[in-house]
């Protein structure tokens, strides 16, 4: 009899046990379901915010076109020239929208992100092309570095070039022998011609007459050309701009109106030596740049053209200015 109740007794407390183990794999049950419950709400909340976030930085097509068209106006070209909006579109291979525009009668395509925030004036296939190494580390020193820089006078993309060049042209001066160059072209009848139109050639002409003869004075007039002038209006405006410099004009218009076409000749003849056809490029101890565009990267291209560099390359220049991408063909 005395075992039975202490048999009845062990089953009491054993049953007991289980019902406390069962209530507490229950609860431990609720509260992993309950947890779970709050990390689903909580990604989807997550998940949310994220669609939010990227919906706020999305911006319209239209708008970004405007966006991108305000900033090549106002920040690339500066009063130069116009950059007119032809189309945007959203372009799938890039995940960005693309856009066509013209400056002068030269079309261009660019790429700018959804959310407005990042132009980009020329887009390079990184996966169809190498990456070639810098040119500065192909450049054979020589005694004198010579560094030619080509252009055509109103693309905006060269007058980018002489702007990041200008501080070096100065910097360098007389150590170096920096030269500027223009590209321009045939017609069918073998007379002279220049991407954006007549007043270009006229100015391409007048600079390499400045070039010639007042050699000292073509960067500050490059640069005044460039600031308060363009391709339909520098005819009536340079005279001015070179008496302020203190240019020759009589001798400018009369190296312009009996020097035109020899001078021409020579450009037209080193741009098919060295197959130049895009403005900017250039080329330095023969060796074509393909560097950044800043004063910077262009002082240390050029010094490492020295065999023995002058002391001037020790100084820094701005790596603010210039670095765009493009060119005008």
């Amino acid at each position: 009899m005395e075992n039975l109740k202490e048999e009845t007794k062990k089953e009491i407390k054993a049953e007991k046990k289980n019902k406390k183990i069962n209530r507490k794999n229950l609860t431990i049950i609720i509260l992993v379901i309950i947890l779970i419950f709050f990390i689903i709400i909580g990604w989807f909340g997550i998940l949310n915010n994220l669609r939010l976030v990227v919906t706020k930085q999305k911006i319209s097509v239209d708008k970004a076109g405007k966006i991108a068209i305000n900033y090549i106006n106002e920040n690339i070209l500066r009063g130069r020239s116009t950059a007119i909006l032809d189309k945007i579109s959203y372009d799938k291979n890039s995940d960005l929208y693309k856009i066509k525009l013209t400056i002068g009668r030269q079309s261009f395509t660019s790429y700018v992100t959804k959310n407005g925030k990042l132009l980009f004036p020329q887009g390079l296939e990184i996966e169809k092309k190498e990456i070639s190494q810098k040119s500065e580390n192909k450049i054979k020193p020589q005694e004198i570095a010579k560094a030619e820089l080509f252009v055509m006078a109103f693309c905006p993309y060269g007058n980018q070039a002489e702007d990041a060049m200008a501080p070096v042209v100065k910097l360098l001066n007389k150590k170096a022998d920096i030269q500027l160059h223009y590209i321009v072209s045939k017609n069918a009848n073998g007379e002279f011609d220049s991407l954006h139109g007549e007043q270009e050639l006229h100015q391409d002409i007048r600079e390499l007459c400045v070039a010639k003869y007042q050699k000292e004075k073509l960067w500050d007039f490059v640069e005044a050309i460039n600031k308060e002038t363009n391709a339909s209006n520098v005819d009536k405006k340079w005279e001015k701009i070179a008496r302020k410099i203190g240019l020759d004009v009589a001798k400018i218009k009369n190296c312009q109106k009996n020097e035109a076409k020899e001078l021409l000749e020579e450009e037209y003849n080193l741009s098919q030596q060295y197959k130049v056809s895009a403005s900017p490029t250039l080329i330095i101890n023969g060796v074509r740049y393909q560097g950044e565009r800043t004063s910077e990267a262009y002082k240390k291209a050029i010094c490492s053209g020295f065999i023995t560099q002058p002391e001037e390359c020790q100084e820094k220049l701005s790596v603010n200015n210039g670095n765009v991408s493009g060119s005008c063909k």
